[in-house]
């Protein structure tokens, strides 16, 4: 049974604000270079448009855990681009290939967590490095752009093993 794109998520360009929390929008468009609006100051700044951090998912799932363990993350928060339902985030892993319609998309590496989520208003400095620990090999995961194209909310997601 295919997954599915519960949220899309983009943050543009807005001076010196970091990349989260992302607000949900009802479609994106998706090129090699990643989301079409989506400022990512890490990726252009730092890793000078890798595109194998093109596009960031995360699972509905794994938001549901963090929330169960009292912390109040909503889809978009954590920066992702792609907020998925239906898919074993264990199952994301470096070679999977998911499709969403024309997009195809292949799992490249795992997102590391950093101090940009001190940011996050639940967080804070006080307790960030505890958040860093809990998210720790949950971050979410890249991926690369395989072919570009148009997402829509709600978008079926099929997985092809890596």
């Amino acid at each position: 049974m295919p997954g599915q794109a519960v949220q899309l998520n983009l943050k543009p360009k807005e001076g010196r604000a970091r990349g989260i929390p992302k607000r949900a929008v009802s479609q994106l468009t998706i090129t090699a270079k990643g989301v079409e609006g989506d400022y990512n100051k890490w990726r252009t700044e730092k890793a000078k448009g890798d595109p194998d951090q093109a596009v960031l998912l995360l699972t509905e799932e794994l938001l549901a855990q963090l929330r169960e363990e009292g912390w109040p993350v909503q889809p978009g928060d954590l920066g992702e681009n792609l907020t998925l339902a239906g898919l074993s985030y264990d199952g994301l892993t470096p070679g999977t290939v998911l499709r969403l319609g024309e997009v195809v998309l292949q799992v490249s590496k795992a997102c590391d967590p950093c101090t940009v989520l001190y940011t996050l208003p639940y967080v804070g400095v006080e307790r960030g490095p505890e958040f860093l620990r809990v998210m720790n090999g949950r971050r979410g995961w890249y991926a690369r752009v395989l072919h570009g194209g148009l997402v829509r909310s709600g978008s079926p997601v099929e997985v092809a093993p890596a």
